[in-house]
């Protein structure tokens, strides 16, 4: 087997019920709290679980003294075993265990039991019947309770809602730690994930809805680890490069999974005749160019204002300028340009681009005043950048009309009747409410 071995394995004797439920915890450095997990997990399996369990503890090349303390626990109770793992990651202890399990269904949670236990039964449930191919619990659905800090609040809306303006998610929140799959839905999508780390599970659902799989979404009780070892800006910046990397397999055809069941895909929440009539209109476009431009400007500026308690200067800007431009796009796809593209990762990535054109032609004016007028005063200073800005605002708009959000005569990639059927008609459709 990869990257490890079974060092035990106990399977219950209870004769096979409709179901069989493999729930798997990936542990590092956790010997302390690991007993009091399974205990408090196994009697509610026990008491509350209809269908036949097993629990797998990944250690995931712990340096304490948690994998010994793993295997003395699987031997006194039912049902545990114990994956030991060469090296860390959390994808990779689940892909690994994924890939090993035989259950009809496999569940991941963490070890601390942040999420309420009584949202397990209805997470496995829609797996079971064949309602759903994977379930996720979420933090941020209506009706579920969260109890954390307003810094990783913050952060966890934020990064959820780059996933929505790029990729137009439907699902809305992709870490948290509680998810089940059916496990031969799951095992085909296990080899097109890269990621070994905490980027796994957005790509694995980006994955499953990019090729058509059902997604349930549980709302969920969760409170904070304060004892979490996550390093939040080391993971924010891999996940964004990892949503660019998911985005490009899109547009190559790498993240097409063949073999796997269709669903029938949501209908469009727009009118076609409205639709229509904002399409053509120049003078729409123009006003809601306008005002999303000045939202943008409020929301950077209030972003930048918050980052900025955190972090540097430079990289609060650049974060904020970020996050705003792909805010930016996307509202523009959504009310400016309605109808022109589905959202894309090639969308974003031209949004990206003109707004870099912008902030070339604005920073390269005030440099070339400073280099022929090196004591020219700050009113024409502003004056210059007031020109300059007028002029990139200007081009960006063109961009975005002519280019970004071509008519769907010219871009194929838009237009719901062309392209393949796993990226026109579907995403179209859905995301143009």
């Amino acid at each position: 087997m990869p990257h490890g071995s079974v060092e035990t394995a106990r399977r219950g004797t209870a004769p096979r019920a409709t179901a069989t439920v493999d729930l798997v915890i990936p542990v590092y450095n956790e010997e302390r709290s690991l007993p009091g997990c399974l205990q408090v997990l196994g009697e509610h399996l026990r008491r509350d679980f209809p269908f036949d369990w097993s629990i797998t503890v990944v250690d995931n090349a712990s340096t304490d003294g948690t994998l010994r303390v793993a295997n003395e626990l699987a031997e006194t109770m039912p049902n545990v075993r114990v994956l030991h793992l060469d090296r860390k990651g959390r994808g990779l202890a689940l892909r690994t265990a994924w890939g090993y399990s035989d259950a009809d269904v496999v569940v991941y949670m963490d070890v601390d039991l942040s999420t309420g236990l009584d949202a397990l039964l209805p997470l496995v449930a829609p797996l079971v019947n064949g309602h759903s191919d994977l379930a996720v619990g979420s933090r941020l659905a209506p009706g579920s309770r969260t109890v954390r800090g307003t810094k990783r609040e913050m952060i966890s809306r934020a990064y959820n809602k780059v996933i929505h303006w790029t990729h137009g998610a439907r699902f809305s929140d992709a870490q948290c730690g509680f998810k089940a799959a059916r496990t031969d839905v799951v095992r085909p999508l296990l080899h097109q994930v890269h990621d070994d780390a905490w980027f796994f599970d957005t790509e694995l659902l980006l994955l499953a809805e990019h090729n058509g799989l059902r997604v349930h979404e549980v709302p969920v009780d969760w409170v904070e680890d304060v004892d979490t070892r996550v390093n939040v800006t080391k993971t924010a910046t891999d996940d964004l490069a990892g949503l660019l990397r998911v985005a490009r397999a899109k547009v190559t055809g790498a993240a097409t999974v063949t073999g796997l069941p269709r669903r029938p895909e949501p209908r469009a929440e727009h009118p076609q005749a409205v639709l229509a009539e904002r399409e053509n209109g120049l003078l729409w476009q123009l006003f809601s160019f306008g005002l999303i431009g000045i939202v943008s400007t409020v929301v950077t500026s209030v972003l930048y204002a918050l980052l900025r308690s955190w972090w540097p200067p430079l990289l609060a800007n650049l974060v904020a300028l970020t996050v705003t431009t792909l805010w930016n796009t996307e509202a523009n796809r959504r009310f400016t340009f309605v109808g022109r593209a589905a959202a894309s990762g090639r969308v974003h990535l031209q949004g990206l681009i003109v707004f870099a054109l912008y902030y070339v032609v604005t920073s390269g004016a005030l440099l070339w005043l400073d280099a022929a007028a090196p004591d020219s005063s700050r009113w024409l200073e502003v004056l210059v950048l007031i020109v300059s800005s007028v002029v990139g605002t200007a081009l960006r708009f063109v961009l975005l009309r002519s280019w970004v959000f071509r008519p769907a005569a010219d871009n194929p990639a838009g237009n719901p009747a062309a392209g393949n059927g796993a990226e026109t008609a579907s995403m179209s459709e859905k995301e143009t409410a």
